[in-house]
């Protein structure tokens, strides 16, 4: 059984609500590249963490509101790319499982590249650490939020109930059920059923006709 989109003749996202998340993809990647790339003023600073989970538990030792902190942090920073990456595909990238492995993917190649970006900044530094936490965030991003995607995509409308509609008869047509009355009346009286006429009856004539 297929569905249809409010307003949409076929199934599927329709071209206006996939330029729309392309548009607020595009300026939300443009305006993190731009927090992520800019020069900072340091003194120094350290050196890339290639090791994954190196840095996720250095900040866990460090104390939980320090961990709270940098990890939610980390995964915050691209969560509306759950959001927006399956709604540029028609069918938001086919199942729940497939559309999540495309959409990680997408969202793990957007934060290398961040990354690696990162590193031609003098004072900013690369981290293997923060492509885990960004992709796990966009992960999770997806799985809450495709339930909703799929039933705004592949809604379908309910159909009203149409109310009867009083239709003005012709006069032959209201006088039929007067006549089919009528007729039915005959039917069921009908000409009155005489009997035979018995020994009593064979009698009567001749009584009258004697008595007179």
């Amino acid at each position: 059984m297929q569905h249809h989109p409010a307003g949409s003749p076929e199934p599927g996202a329709g071209p206006r609500l996939r330029v729309a998340a392309l548009a607020l993809l595009t300026v939300y990647v443009i305006a993190i590249a731009w927090l992520a790339l800019r020069p900072l003023e340091v003194l120094w600073v350290s050196p890339a963490n290639v090791e994954p989970f190196a840095t996720i538990r250095a900040d866990i030792d460090r104390g939980p509101e320090e961990a709270v902190r940098t990890i939610g942090a980390g995964m915050l920073r691209l969560v509306p790319l759950g959001v927006l990456l399956p709604l540029l595909g028609r069918y938001l990238g086919g199942t729940r499982f497939a559309s999540l492995a495309r959409t990680v993917f997408a969202g793990g190649m957007i934060s290398l590249i961040l990354e690696y970006l990162q590193s031609l900044v003098p004072s900013r530094v690369a981290d293997v650490d923060s492509i885990i936490l960004n992709t796990f965030g966009i992960a999770v991003a997806h799985q809450l939020a495709y339930g909703r995607l799929r039933a705004l995509v592949f809604h379908e409308p309910r159909p009203t109930p149409r109310r009867p509609v009083a239709r003005r008869l012709s006069p032959r047509a209201a006088a039929a059920p007067e006549q089919h009355f009528h007729q039915a009346r005959r039917v069921r009286t009908g000409p009155r059923v005489w009997a035979a006429p018995g020994p009593a009856d064979r009698d009567a004539p001749a009584l009258s006709s004697f008595r007179g």
